[in-house]
């Protein structure tokens, strides 16, 4: 039997099914579909939330008081930290391969200008602010490197807020209450847009120094360091935790590079993409067995012909085949099917709600349909060995 032959009855047999063969293909059909959709959801969440970590750059470290890990000891006993300073930023400035630092802190009060008011996010920061989070300024200028301890009270108004509070007005030089304190306006930052969910545009920034007392604190919430391209973030690390160790007394700090955080972050998506990939892959084990119960009721009822062929001298192998070459179809067939679906889904998806990010994914796409020819192969191999067993003389007796 030539394959040409082959290929013809295997047709042949799945459109003179035309319910049961669509059927069984849907059941493949729906898991690839389930599978192209899911992971398309998942690495486009990846993309999207790598793009927020990266967008303030990488080569950053950041340093935030106290100890991720406390080795069983409770936070009762550990009052005495140091709280971290404006003067740690300012050491930390001078260490080799750092460009620069900025000292940041954040709360939240009401913004007032004229008859206008707001309540939005406060962050105290220093002059290096633009420049360490690649956050530019679009009217006017940031604040100067002022003193901390007597920092002139100027105030940039992210561009939302500036929009809120003065529509079309030109703002600079304008004085607006922050927490019921009179702040000069001297910038508004460009739009940043949001990160994670936070509206970086709805915010305004003041200097560090001020905002510590705004709040009522002692310590910073963050001190993030940039330095230059190509340097060693370990060993600069090394050189961090050394200097606020001697200056503090104690490790009473904790130090995050952005290489650790986009490695930690990108594992823990990893994994999760993976395992909803895995509950795609239960809807295709379910087609799987669809084929594998077709495929076993298409035995019984085709004994005549199986008989028959091997009558004709056809060999056990090739009967063999021509059912596996069925089964392969039906998976092949519900294979792009499911890709059709799932593709379209993920478009209409992406359309429907612009915010969840979906990103076609060509590895899992080859995968997906691989895993279906897989099933296919593998749901045929019992039935086309159970064929190729028959004995003609009985197979041509049966009805």
């Amino acid at each position: 039997m030539r394959f040409f032959d082959t290929a013809s009855l295997s047709f042949s047999a799945i459109s003179h099914y035309p319910m049961r063969s669509g059927l069984t293909a849907l059941g493949i059909a729906i898991g690839i579909s389930a599978v192209i959709l899911l992971t398309s959801i998942s690495t486009g969440l990846q993309r999207f939330v790598l793009a927020e970590f990266t967008q303030f750059g990488t080569n950053l470290i950041g340093i935030t008081p106290g100890k991720t890990t406390t080795a069983g000891i409770s936070g009762a006993v550990i009052s005495n930290i140091r709280p971290l300073s404006l003067d740690d930023a300012d050491a930390l400035r001078q260490l080799p391969q750092v460009i620069d630092t900025v000292a940041v802190t954040q709360g939240s009060a009401a913004v007032e200008y004229q008859k206008h008011s707001r309540h939005t996010t406060v962050f105290g920061t220093t002059h290096a602010a633009p420049k360490v989070w690649q956050f530019n300024v679009a009217l006017g200028k940031f604040f100067p490197d002022d003193d901390p301890l007597t920092a002139r009270p100027y105030a940039v108004l992210g561009h939302k807020l500036y929009r809120e509070l003065f529509k079309n007005i030109n703002p600079l030089g304008k004085t607006v209450r922050i927490g019921g304190f009179r702040y000069h306006v001297v910038g508004v930052m460009e739009s940043k847009g949001q990160l994670l969910g936070f509206d970086l545009d709805d915010a305004v920034y003041i200097p560090a120094g001020r905002a510590l007392e705004m709040f009522n604190r002692d310590s910073l919430m963050e001190v993030d360091v940039l330095y230059r391209a190509g340097t060693d973030a370990g060993k600069l690390s090394q050189r961090i935790h050394k200097l606020l160790q001697t200056r503090h007394g104690s490790e009473d700090f904790s130090i995050v590079t952005q290489e650790q955080m986009l490695d930690t972050l990108a594992n823990i998506l990893g994994i999760l993409t993976m395992a909803i990939a895995a509950v795609g892959g239960i809807s295709l084990l379910v087609g799987g067995i669809g084929i594998l119960t077709i495929m076993t009721i298409a035995v019984n009822e085709r004994s005549n012909e199986i008989g028959l062929l091997r009558a004709l001298g056809s060999s056990q192998k090739q009967i063999s085949f021509l059912f596996l070459s069925e089964a392969i179809c039906l998976s092949l067939i519900g294979g792009v099917f499911g890709l059709i679906l799932g593709a379209g889904a993920a478009v209409i998806l992406q359309w429907a709600i612009p915010a969840l990010p979906t990103q076609l994914s060509l590895n899992y796409i080859l995968l997906a349909e691989l895993i279906a020819v897989s099933i296919g192969l593998i749901a045929g191999v019992v039935p086309a060995r159970r064929a190729a067993r028959l004995d003609p003389v009985e197979a041509l007796r049966a009805e």
